[in-house]
């Protein structure tokens, strides 16, 4: 004879908890014992804290000044200080200046003599990349040391070289039977002058770039070219150049910011010459930043000055937003 199944017992749910049990037990989440801020909110404030000190700087030295001279440009600064609002007084003015129109235009050649020197950048990389080259690395050095000169020591030991009474450059010519000039004196080769100092400044930098980036293309790749019956120039042409186009667009965007905004070597080599007189071809040859100090220190147009900070401003973001803007066609990044 079996018995009949028992009937499961199922025990009715209680009532919810009071607020005093509630409050008398530990939180869902946090261990028992613990009291204060959560792991979770505990490592959210830690990481605040981190950034911090980067927050307040980019606020002071960097959100700050832009907002500042925003506003500056918008009055009419006095030669013994205060301020009056103008508005877009100083934007009208500027359209108009042919002094700024020449300075944002020889900062532009300024800008594509720094940017030809990107490629024989390249081509040095490329020389001291080849397999076998002797004293590799003292090249290396003899190529980056003028990178860690200062721009106002290179400035004034170029403006030496170039001197149209002493220096060297027309010494040698005039030992071979020609005739010099006076290179930062003449407004058809002194930005010329400028230009080639700069690229010699900066051309140390580029190439350790490069040389970066071809140590991350693989040797398989020049291996099976040579398989395949192709020389140095063909690899050059087909490997070498499409591989580092990440970094000559890496190169060209700084070169372009950097370059449009130069000053230390306008100010040592054309700013002055023949022991502080002011050269009589600076306002052909200036540069934006450059006319940003005459107006605003000299001149002591605070106001206009920071007109002209704000249109370089926007003309260097137009630009690099060109470059990212056009890198999708050539930049290849397999």
């Amino acid at each position: 004879m079996t018995r009949p199944p028992r009937a499961k017992t199922t025990t009715p749910p209680g009532p919810p908890p009071t607020a005093a049990a509630r409050a008398g037990g530990q939180p869902a989440g946090r261990p028992a014992g613990r009291r204060g801020l959560s792991w979770q909110a505990a490592e959210a404030w830690a990481g605040y804290l981190f950034i911090a000190p980067v927050t307040l700087f980019l606020v002071l030295f960097q959100f700050y000044p832009l907002v500042r001279g925003a506003y500056l440009s918008m009055t009419e600064s006095g030669f013994f200080g205060g301020s009056e609002f103008t508005g877009f007084a100083n934007y009208a003015r500027l359209i108009g200046d042919e002094d700024v129109l020449g300075a944002f235009r020889n900062s532009l050649v300024y800008t594509l003599i720094i940017l030809a020197g990107v490629p024989v950048a390249m081509l040095i990389a490329v020389q001291l990349n080849l397999r076998g080259l002797r004293f590799r690395s003292w090249y290396r050095v003899v190529f980056f040391l003028p990178v860690v000169v200062l721009p106002v020591a290179a400035g004034l030991v170029w403006s030496t070289v170039f001197n149209g009474e002493y220096g060297p450059i027309n010494a040698t010519l005039e030992a071979v039977g020609l005739s010099g000039r006076s290179w930062l004196q003449d407004k058809s080769t002194a930005l010329l002058c400028v230009g080639l100092v700069g690229v010699w400044s900066t051309l140390g930098y580029n190439v350790v770039l490069f040389l970066a980036g071809l140590q991350s293309i693989p040797n398989d790749l020049y291996d099976a070219a040579a398989i395949d019956g192709a020389g140095r120039w063909r690899s050059l042409r087909s490997i070498t150049v499409p591989m580092l186009t990440p970094v000559t667009f890496f190169v060209s965007v700084t070169s372009v910011i950097t370059a449009m905004q130069m000053f230390d070597l306008m100010f040592t080599m054309i700013g002055v010459a023949n022991g502080g007189v002011r050269n009589p071809v600076i306002n052909d040859t200036q540069t934006v930043v450059y006319l940003f100090y005459r107006v605003g220190f000299i001149e002591n147009d605070r106001g206009y000055a920071s007109t002209i900070a704000v249109v370089l401003v926007a003309v260097v973001l137009l630009l690099t937003l060109i470059q990212f803007r056009l890198q999708r066609r050539w930049v290849n990044y397999a």
